[in-house]
């Protein structure tokens, strides 16, 4: 449950750093290998997140919904 609230955090934080001119941006590691990226837009409320596969380009995808997208990367961090 803990590692729930930690990406949830560090997305509210990132929805917080709508000051600067360009888009905030979070990386999500393990041992040192990124295995996704989270933007936030805030005209549209959307968080876009980029999925890393080896081999293959990132895959885009988008949410309105801080929870779905906290469930989405708790999952990618879980498959590695």
């Amino acid at each position: 449950m803990s590692q729930l609230k930690a990406i949830i955090s560090r997305l509210e934080s990132l929805k917080n750093q709508t000051e600067t001119l360009e888009k905030p941006q979070r990386f999500f590691e393990i041992n040192g290998e990124r295995i996704c990226s989270v933007t936030y837009e805030a005209k549209g409320d959307l968080f876009e997140l980029k999925v890393f596969n080896k081999g293959e380009k990132p895959k885009t995808y988008e949410f309105d919904n801080i929870d779905i997208i906290t469930i989405e990367i708790f999952d990618l961090l879980q498959l590695v």
